[in-house]
């Protein structure tokens, strides 16, 4: 894809997000969530296209790329960098430390290859740690992309992976 078509992409998507969730600073991570949600990521230039768009004297809306960006950081649904078509969150808290999630980590590591935060080479899978996904009564919990899989052991990861095939 060339870059002209992928700004043309960038620019529609944004327009189409704050004509959805609207120009106030509420929208803000809506607006990232939809763009983060079309290409997988948040590109570099979706913060500029949005602070372009945003920008409204007469509404007295003002954002900098840098809130943006910091927004796109800060919250773990949202990626500034590519993700792969498949994402993998391992809840790394103590409950579900306990029940087993240290064998549960270490074979999702070892069968993708993967250390943390990272994407394989043909961005099929990307693996992630996460805090509390809120679930510790059926701990050890793994999530792909929005599917959850409770009171996981190393044994079912093949099963579970394959699904995603």
């Amino acid at each position: 894809m060339s870059t002209l078509t992928i700004e043309s992409d960038i620019a529609a998507v944004v327009q189409s997000a704050i004509e959805k969730h609207g120009k106030k600073h509420d929208a803000f991570i809506p607006i990232l969530s939809e763009i983060n949600h079309v290409f997988g990521y948040v590109p570099g230039e979706a913060f500029r296209e949005v602070r372009k768009q945003l920008i409204d004297p007469t509404e007295r809306i003002f954002v900098a790329e840098s809130q943006l960006f910091g927004l796109a950081s800060f919250y773990d649904m949202l990626s500034t960098k590519p993700r792969g078509r498949h994402v993998i969150k391992f809840c790394e808290n103590a409950p579900c430390h306990v029940v087993g999630g240290k064998a549960v980590w270490d074979t999702l590591r070892e069968s993708l290859n993967l250390k943390n935060g990272e994407t394989t080479p043909d961005s099929k899978w990307t693996l992630l740690t996460t805090s509390c996904l809120g679930l510790c009564s059926v701990g050890p919990v793994v999530l792909i992309d929005d599917d959850v899989y409770g009171n996981v052991t190393p044994d079912q990861l093949p099963a579970i992976l394959e699904r995603y095939e």
